[in-house]
């Protein structure tokens, strides 16, 4: 339920509200969109309906499913929220492969396959969902805001989003991506610390390159674009906000801490590592998805992740990753399973996404 009582809550700083009014929402609280099925629309519907900005990562989505979320989303909530998709469909090489390819791909996959009692997958027509089908499908659907990492939609995109009314947010790790964003007319931009959970949305240089702090970032970007900017990473409570805001940040992008939310579509072995003690030891890996992410160390990041070179480009190694998944949760084998989480996680402390909001909003 919505916050009730507005006049206890502090007013917001006045430039807090450039990205309020932007956005169509009472508070300048965004939840991170969560990729690879861990989104869900409870989340999102809560985290709107409360006054934030609910987000729905849908780039694992194939496009005709895009609608159905939408409408989904519709149905839970009035207020606004986001859909993000990720520019960048693959890295080179991981368009297409040949069987030859293919086969020296699985290669590297075969003893865990072998050790979880998977059958070998057949090679499939794609790895990952097209781009360019995703947003025309979003376009249709017309969602109050189109959230969007790795790279800048090509100009037609963004003109289209404008005509139709739909709020644009573009994703930068460094001054160069945020001053890009800005020249191509985007509404919002999230300054992306290095702190962060989940994928680094890098798409000017190397992910590894792209590894400013939060508290860097985000001064050096707001003085150097005209846009309202969203600060993510490291933010789980309310002091996080307050130290956002005063840096000049216009709202603030919240991700590991409405991960461990039971609203969310993580599994519950997942949450509970968030708030124990391995939540202590992330680390930068590509070994899940082919892409720079932070997660929580375990088996598979050291075993798999020590030489990044031999790995395949995304998308294949996510979707060689992805043939696993399933199996490792079934046999409690968090081990083996991506487990993302921000570098502020060992000061979580809500495990419902409405307890965590009225903590924010009153920031």
């Amino acid at each position: 339920m919505r916050i009730s009582s507005h006049a206890e809550l502090p007013m917001p700083l006045a430039h807090t509200r450039d990205a309020t009014g932007r956005l169509g929402i009472e508070h300048p609280i965004v939840q991170g969109p969560f990729g690879g099925g861990l989104s869900s629309i409870e989340l999102a519907a809560c985290v709107s309906h409360m006054g934030g900005l609910g987000s729905y990562g849908a780039h694992m989505l194939s496009p005709d499913r895009i609608g159905d979320v939408v409408t989904a989303l519709r149905g839970k909530t009035a207020a606004p929220f986001a859909i993000n998709l990720w520019v960048s469909d693959h890295d080179p090489g991981g368009r297409n492969l040949s069987a030859d390819e293919f086969e020296r791909a699985f290669a590297l996959f075969e003893p865990w396959f072998r050790e979880l009692g998977v059958a070998r997958p057949e090679m499939p027509e794609s790895y990952h969902p097209s781009f360019a089908l995703q947003v025309e499908a979003l376009l249709d659907a017309r969602p109050p805001v189109f959230s969007f990492v790795f790279g800048i939609p090509e100009s037609r995109i963004l003109d289209e989003c404008r005509r139709l009314g739909i709020v644009t947010i573009g994703n930068a790790t460094t001054i160069p991506e945020a001053e890009a964003l800005d020249a191509a007319g985007v509404d919002l931009i999230v300054a992306t610390g290095a702190e962060a959970g989940g994928h680094r949305p890098s798409f000017l240089q190397r992910a590894e390159d792209c590894l400013t702090g939060t508290f860097a970032l985000v001064p050096m970007i707001v003085d150097r674009v005209r846009v309202p900017v969203i600060a993510a990473g490291g933010i789980a409570d309310r002091r996080g906000v307050r130290a956002a805001t005063a840096l000049g940040a216009h709202a603030v992008q919240v991700g590991t801490a409405f991960l461990a939310c039971e609203e969310s579509g993580t599994h519950p072995a997942h949450r509970e590592r968030l708030f124990g003690a391995d939540a202590m030891q992330t680390t930068l890996t590509r070994s899940f998805t082919g892409r720079l992410a932070r997660g929580i160390r375990n088996r598979w990041t050291d075993e798999m992740g020590h030489d990044p070179a031999r790995l395949p480009p995304f998308p294949v190694q996510g979707w060689f990753v992805g043939q696993l998944r399933s199996a490792a949760i079934a046999a409690g084998r968090e081990d083996l399973v991506s487990l993302w989480s921000g570098q502020i996680a060992p000061n979580l402390k809500h495990r419902r996404a409405a307890d965590l909001m009225a903590e924010l909003v009153c920031a």
